[in-house]
């Protein structure tokens, strides 16, 4: 793992690589935007007439859309690198792995835009359903957030894995794949969780995540 962090870190100045990185980084920022422009636009519509209503509407899209992005910022985020992550694990496996290169297939856009948004609906739904039970652990201090990281790199070792193995394997082959390897795509998703956690990192961790899965996915298969 600290081996594939190394890798991906090193790499992160390829062209490619950061290509990827601000075109995210810039679809990320403009979805919050976007979200933020729609909040304002309907509060201030719903109290059309009060005093005030115009900073009472930029208050509530402010308040919303800081919080949208701290509770979601990993499943948008996620879900946009998806769409160019064909681009970042090709380019790892051009330096590291030519060998699975050649034999690698490009993955459509539409095929990248539905695992994109697949993450981000499983990401919302298991932890909406998962709600009553982070609020029953709130009294034991730490069992929320122990759950909601569990929880989430089981979530995020499946969708890194993904990136790379619809490369190289059959769709009616992922399936026993995903249950051979179910443990190390957790410890995948709890290390990539974990640079979520970290300032400045977590702006990278998208990128670092798709680019760790392609060095654990290769290193794995030897």
């Amino acid at each position: 793992m600290f081996t594939a962090l190394a890798l991906s870190l090193a790499q992160l100045g390829d062209r490619a690589i950061l290509s990827v990185l601000r075109k995210s980084l810039l679809l990320t920022l403009a979805v919050f935007i976007l979200l933020g422009g729609a909040i304002w636009w309907g509060v201030n519509r719903l109290l059309d007439g009060w005093t005030y209503n115009g900073s009472l509407a930029a208050a509530a899209a402010l308040i919303v859309s800081m919080l949208a992005l701290w509770l979601t910022f990993r499943a948008v985020a996620i879900a946009i690198v998806g769409l160019y992550a064909d681009t970042i694990v090709a380019a790892v496996e051009s330096r590291h792995y030519p060998r699975a290169l050649a034999t690698a297939r490009d993955v459509p856009m539409a095929q990248s835009v539905r695992m994109g948004l697949g993450s981000a609906a499983r990401f919302v739904g298991v932890n909406l359903l998962l709600l009553p039970a982070y609020l029953a652990l709130m009294v034991t201090g730490v069992g929320t957030a122990a759950l909601f990281l569990a929880v989430n790199a089981w979530l995020l070792g499946r969708d890194l894995g993904d990136m790379v193995a619809v490369r190289h394997l059959s769709p009616a082959e992922l399936p026993e794949w995903r249950r051979r390897t179910m443990a190390r795509r957790f410890l995948l998703g709890l290390a990539v969780t974990g640079l979520f956690l970290v300032p400045v990192l977590n702006i990278l961790a998208p990128v670092l995540g798709a680019a760790m899965a392609t060095h654990y996915y290769h290193r794995s298969r030897r």
